[in-house]
């Protein structure tokens, strides 16, 4: 069997199963562990599976991303650790933009007792937060207005970050994978690349939960990410990829 076939076999099970261990796989397909490795590591590098602890698993596409009132709860121990790790690398002076999120807001506390930071955000709870807790400039983008992520999207946001010159960008994602940030929301993508773009320096603040989703729409890949702060429950192979990368990568407790 060429490996063409053994991955389509291996997606096959997954379909049915979810999930396989290696050790059934090397049974099945009758090849050796490094062989199926190869195999797993192909069409993980192709975005379709995702490496466990002892065998292999699809990769859960995401068709909606959760609303703010529903992640507000979710890792909120690894948010905030990731949000104090973030925090601590922003410099005197700084423009920083805070993508909408969770863990933005978290850093959005981080940040508010500093008066010498420009904070640009499309969030409007890091916004609102800000305005009664910050005293240096603060900008929101403006833009078509989501109420479930109580943030704004579209090309008119775009438009406003592509006149910027940020020193840092913290960047939010519901999916991130080996292909890199991905988003079930079509009008999240130009105002991320304008970001992206825009930025000198450029971090995903993200726990890894989400790690493994894929968002049908592609945002970017790693290759214009610097950085990557999560917790310490990210996979091994995730490690392996951003090293693989050239991405820093931050683990906090």
């Amino acid at each position: 069997m060429i490996p063409v076939e053994r991955q389509q076999q291996i997606l096959h099970l997954l379909a049915e199963r979810g999930a396989i261990s290696i050790t059934e796989l090397t049974e099945r397909l009758e090849v050796s562990h490094m062989t199926i490795r190869r195999d797993i590591q192909k069409l993980e590098e192709k975005g379709r599976v995702l490496s466990v602890s002892g065998g292999v698993s699809l990769s859960q596409r995401i068709k909606s991303e959760p609303t703010h009132a529903d992640k507000r709860g979710l890792m909120q121990e690894a948010k905030l650790a990731i949000a104090r790790s973030a925090a601590a690398q922003v410099a005197e002076g700084r423009t920083i933009y805070l993508d909408a999120g969770t863990t933005s807001l978290e850093l959005a506390r981080e940040l508010a007792p500093r008066e010498d930071l420009m904070i640009v955000t499309n969030d409007f709870m890091v916004c609102a937060y800000l305005i009664d807790h910050f005293r240096g400039r603060l900008y929101h983008t403006g833009g078509q207005v989501i109420r479930e992520n109580q943030s704004c999207v579209g090309e008119a946001t775009a438009h406003f970050l592509s006149n910027l010159h940020l020193d840092i960008a913290f960047l939010s994602s519901s999916s991130w994978d080996v292909m890199g940030i991905s988003t079930p929301s079509e009008q999240k993508v130009p105002v991320k690349r304008a970001v992206v773009e825009a930025a000198a320096t450029r971090i995903l603040i993200c726990d890894s939960s989400k790690y493994g989703k894929v968002g049908t729409f592609k945002v970017v890949g790693w290759e214009v990410i610097d950085q990557v702060i999560t917790d310490g429950q990210l996979p091994e192979s995730a490690r392996d990829m951003l090293a693989q990368h050239g991405v820093k990568l931050t683990l906090v407790p």
